[in-house]
């Protein structure tokens, strides 16, 4: 069961080392004033979700775990074809879930709610450089 193989510590360093590239990827001195702008608002406008930012950042952790874990099997369900996985063959697996999954599956959800392609951009290039080194990090820790 691929589950039992799961390496719990590289998924736990994995999801650290994703949510630091999405913190400084979308810090007030990086992406967010751009991203922010795609997207419509102001600079001076807060961010507003409707929930304390405590809930926006735990559910954020939970996410990036999910992924984490979701990556672990899959490229766990690769080894047990038989094929190795380097931290190379990991950081091209997590990539090709960023650019197959993340990047197609929320194009059309800004596209229907009327976002900004330069906001899907930037949002999905966090999305896949968090992908790919999520997997370099599993591939590495086989």
């Amino acid at each position: 069961m691929p589950f039992s193989e799961i390496n719990w510590l590289a998924v736990l360093v994995a999801s650290f080392v994703s949510f630091l590239i999405g913190f400084a990827w979308f810090s007030p001195k990086t992406l967010f004033p751009v991203w922010w702008k795609a997207m419509g608002r102001g600079y001076d406008e807060p961010p507003t979700s409707g929930l304390p930012m405590g809930v926006v950042f735990g559910l954020t952790i939970l996410g990036v775990l999910v992924q984490a874990t979701v990556l672990a099997l899959v490229i766990e369900l690769v080894r047990m074809s038989g094929q190795e996985v380097t931290w190379a063959g990991g950081l091209a697996v997590g990539a090709l879930m960023g650019v197959g999954f993340a990047a197609a599956a929320s194009l059309s959800h800004h596209l229907f709610a009327g976002f900004s392609i330069r906001a899907w951009i930037l949002e999905v290039g966090q999305d896949i450089v968090c992908l790919a080194a999520m997997g370099a990090i599993l591939g590495a820790w086989a």
